[in-house]
């Protein structure tokens, strides 16, 4: 038997989810060329800014000398400019030469200066050549397989991968629920707290907070997507994890929670036998949800009602029957 009291808890709503990563990546050559090395372990977590692939450097240092000595040249040219322009205007000035002849050297000195800027920008882009022959990465986290190895030529753009990078701290939760739960839950979603658990977990262990709610609900399976960020400290929370999700859908409020083997159906109604002095009685509920093993019952039983449990298929409405030591109904919220 089980005596039922009003307790204190927290209604809440349980989903699944999938673990996904904050960030991701398909890692791939800015450059093109031969692969000269891999510089990771397939699998490892690595820092921001490691080398993971090294392409061959060497035509990108030869364009990058050649620029640089075309930057060089392209100065002689701007300083010669500007001394033949500087000597045309003061033989200007003396009536020396033709006013057309200054202004041709004013423009030939105009030109040295684009070409100029011109080299420097073509420097700038082999520099950056020179760079990208460094593959990095471009946030910490956990490398995937190589997709390329030494010798392998490797074009620039979208086509090749030559691996995968995700990060793992922090780590995002997605799950989505029907319009109730969207309705009962908006008005509080945002930075709500979330318990979740994985597959070989017992409850909820982990905790994390919404980030974000999306801005519709999906007409055709009426269910909207939910985002909570959570902490990895210990990287355990990796991509593509089933989770269970609770979410908190109100206050604190008083329920009754009964033992959910007590409850017994007769057709569309359910129902309770409770023991009244030393007679069996039924009870018709209106249930509710389960709560952390227990049924809460929004109508038909009262606190100091003594429900039940055990030995219910040899009682019947109106029969006797002598009590056990009672147990607590139901539990407090932690």
């Amino acid at each position: 038997m089980s005596v039922v009291e009003l307790q204190k808890i927290k209604p809440s709503n349980e989903l699944t989810g999938r673990i996904e990563a904050v960030q991701h990546v398909d890692i791939r050559p800015r450059v093109s060329g031969y692969v000269t090395a891999v510089r990771y372990r397939e699998g490892a977590d690595v820092a921001a800014g490691t080398v993971l692939f090294t392409i061959d450097p060497r035509p990108y240092q030869a364009a990058f000398a050649k620029a640089t000595a075309e930057v060089a040249r392209a100065k002689s040219r701007v300083e010669l400019a500007k001394l033949e322009a500087g000597r045309a205007e003061k033989l200007l000035e003396a009536n020396a030469i033709a006013r057309a002849e200054r202004d041709t050297t004013a423009a030939t000195a105009a030109q040295a200066e684009a070409e100029l800027q011109a080299a420097q920008a073509a420097l700038q882009l082999a520099r950056l050549d020179l760079e990208f022959t460094q593959v990095r990465a471009p946030f910490a986290g956990r490398t995937g397989l190589a997709n390329v190895h030494v010798g392998d030529y490797v074009a620039a753009g979208p086509t090749t991968t030559l691996t995968k990078l995700v990060s793992l701290d922090p780590a995002y939760v997605y799950f989505t629920g029907d319009e109730q739960m969207y309705l009962r839950y908006v008005s509080r979603a945002a930075q709500s707290p979330v318990a979740f658990g994985l597959a070989d977990e017992t409850g909820f262990p982990h905790e994390g907070t919404v980030d974000y709610v999306d801005n519709r609900v999906d007409a055709a399976t009426g269910t909207v997507v939910v985002r909570a960020v959570v902490p990895n400290h210990d990287k355990r929370l990796t991509p593509g994890l089933y989770a269970r999700v609770r979410i908190p859908e109100s206050d604190a409020i008083e329920a009754a929670l009964v033992d959910d083997k007590a409850v017994l159906t007769d057709q569309d109604r359910k129902y309770v036998y409770v023991l009244a002095g030393d007679t069996v009685e039924r009870r018709d509920l209106k249930l509710g949800r389960m709560f952390e093993g227990k049924r809460v019952v929004t109508e038909g039983l009262k606190a100091g009602d003594a429900v039940i449990v055990s030995g219910i298929q040899k009682v019947f409405p109106g029969s006797k029957a002598t009590a056990a030591k009672p147990e607590t109904a139901a539990v407090k919220v932690p």
